[in-house]
């Protein structure tokens, strides 16, 4: 376990750090409902009556919030988001982080991603509704891409390091395609030793540069193994990503922990905090990356990350009906109670 000393001299770097960010960028917002609707009298159909909206950034932005939440100075952003309503209460609520937003790019031609989901009180719980979602499913223009780029290497030299967030499904209509990810694969030859961290639901076996991190089913669909196979599997697969990148994989296995496998042939499960009482997992790759990446950059080792990564994560997870952040302080404490 990272001693007190340990875990305060990573902490205490984060303000120092400037973070960049590149991926798909989305609106959260939720709407909360009264628990009984209205009857619609045009249609016949409830009408469900909104008492309060809320807006958080979401996907990559679920990252960025977890970094401020950790004290982190800056971050850099660089993204596609559309012009409209949606994009405009998305980048109020960035601007609220310490974020500078310049390279943020908005095209008129796009829509913001955007998933809107309906909070219905049923008891004395919060049930989410049917989501609903927002977002353009065509590639970016070339002209786009070729800003976006340019948007991405003055982030590469503004930063510490790159967090790339790869979150939309289908090929090619989000933010880090083959033209991206191509860029950000020479950008990683031209400095060798900066991080980049990449993180991807559907292509994470696309990347062969960059510290890569998936759950049990991401790093599966990499390696070409069942995500049901047991644990050696999973050390055997994690192993030959990093071989093959010539950095470290980190797969995140829920409440076993993380699986860190280095590029020298060695892994090993660090294991997780033990959590109690009702469990929300949203957002809690994110908040293990966020935990992940600060430690990197601070100084720690794969496996003193790991250690950050799970702590960050469960706060995280005890947080109900939103993506939870974790502060300096409950890490503090979640460490004095798990030790």
């Amino acid at each position: 376990m990272l001693a007190a000393a340990r875990l305060d001299s990573l902490l205490n770097a984060l303000p120092r750090l400037t973070i960049g960010l590149v991926g798909d960028l989305f609106l959260d917002r939720y709407l909360e409902l009264q628990p009984i609707g209205e009857m619609s009298i045009e249609t016949g159909l409830e009408a469900h009556q909104v008492v309060r909206v809320r807006n958080s950034p979401g996907a990559l932005g679920t990252v960025m919030n977890n970094l401020a939440a950790l004290g982190v100075g800056l971050m850099l952003p660089t993204t596609v988001i559309g012009d409209d309503g949606h994009g405009y209460d998305l980048l109020r609520e960035v601007r609220r982080l310490p974020v500078d937003p310049q390279n943020i790019v908005c095209d008129p031609q796009r829509l913001t991603p955007t998933y809107t989901k309906p909070m219905r009180p049923v008891g004395d719980e919060v049930r989410e509704l049917n989501r609903l979602d927002v977002r353009t499913r065509a590639p970016l223009s070339d002209a786009v891409v070729d800003l976006l780029c340019q948007r991405i290497e003055h982030t590469w030299q503004s930063s510490d390091g790159l967090i790339v967030l790869d979150q939309v499904n289908e090929p090619g209509c989000g933010v880090v395609n083959d033209e991206v990810r191509s860029f950000l694969h020479e950008l990683s030859k031209r400095n060798p030793r900066k991080l980049i961290y990449i993180d991807s639901r559907q292509r994470l076996g696309d990347f062969s540069f960059g510290v890569l991190k998936g759950n049990r089913a991401e790093i599966a669909g990499a390696c070409g193994i069942d995500p049901t196979a047991d644990l050696p599997s999973f050390h055997r697969a994690t192993i030959r990503l990093a071989a093959n990148t010539g950095q470290s994989v980190f797969c995140t296995l829920g409440e076993l922990g993380t699986l860190v496998a280095t590029k020298d042939g060695n892994s090993a499960i660090v294991p997780a905090p033990t959590v109690t009482g009702p469990l929300d997992i949203v957002g809690a790759g994110d908040s293990a990356t966020a935990g992940i990446v600060t430690a990197l950059l601070a100084g720690a080792s794969p496996t003193e990350a790991a250690e950050l990564g799970n702590l960050v994560a469960s706060i995280t997870i005890t947080q109900l009906g939103t993506t939870g952040t974790a502060t300096p302080a409950q890490i503090r404490e979640r460490r004095y109670v798990t030790q």
